[in-house]
């Protein structure tokens, strides 16, 4: 089982989490002592223990175990802007060591870490330093979220090039319904495949929670041998 894997999603709000948190739920099915990690996250907000962001809270709910949420989060963000925005007002400069940190010590203590992106592919972090990055640095693989609505095929492919382009390795694509009344599902699902060059790994229904989506991403599983 791979040791790391990089979530990256067509645009922001299609569903990254909820892929990933499946994923989680799968590769937990398959035996695996897995967790999840969002190295940056903006739109966090304060709370008795420090800043929270929902989706990091969802990724550290479905690790095999709990793990500190610093480590799982270690850029925290107010402001729900880009990071390279949020970042700005509050006097922080984001980096790639204090992430590489948080998840050494992630990976050494499990047989998968799920590293979620934010945002799309191209989203800033500081100067000269973007989402992808993280992606490259750390060489991951990398599996791609889809979100289905109009316009997914443009996104879909633009991002799969970058992808390409930046000398990752895209392992797959994971389809995500979004939007439940998109016309022409089938045959939008259908281009993705031809025109993707990578394997879909799965489809996930509307409205479905991760855990009992988490079958449907059994081919994923392969891909991360």
């Amino acid at each position: 089982m791979t040791a790391a894997v990089f979530i990256a999603g067509t645009d922001t709000g299609i569903g990254k989490t909820h892929a990933a948190c499946a994923l989680l739920h799968a590769l937990r099915a398959a035996g695996g002592h897995v967790c999840g990690m969002k190295p940056v996250a903006s739109g966090c907000v304060d709370t008795p223990a420090g800043l929270r962001n929902d989706d990091a809270l969802a990724l550290q709910a479905a690790g095999s175990a709990p793990q500190p949420y610093e480590w799982i989060n270690p850029v925290a963000l107010r402001a729900p802007l880009s990071p390279h925005l949020a970042a700005a007002r509050e006097g922080v400069t984001i980096t790639l060591q204090p992430l590489r940190t948080a998840f050494d010590r992630l990976r050494a203590a499990h047989d998968t870490v799920v590293v979620e992106g934010v945002g799309g592919w191209l989203v800033p972090l500081a100067p000269g330093l973007f989402a992808a990055d993280i992606a490259k640095q750390w060489q991951l693989p990398v599996i791609l979220v889809v979100g289905l609505r109009l316009g997914c095929l443009n996104h879909a492919l633009l991002s799969a090039r970058a992808i390409v382009a930046d000398g990752c390795r895209l392992v797959g694509w994971i389809g995500n319904t979004i939007d439940p009344a998109m016309a022409a599902v089938e045959e939008n699902l259908a281009t993705l495949a031809e025109l993707l060059p990578a394997p879909c790994l799965g489809v996930l229904p509307h409205g479905m929670a991760p855990s009992q989506a988490a079958p449907r991403l059994s081919s994923a599983l392969a891909e991360l041998d």
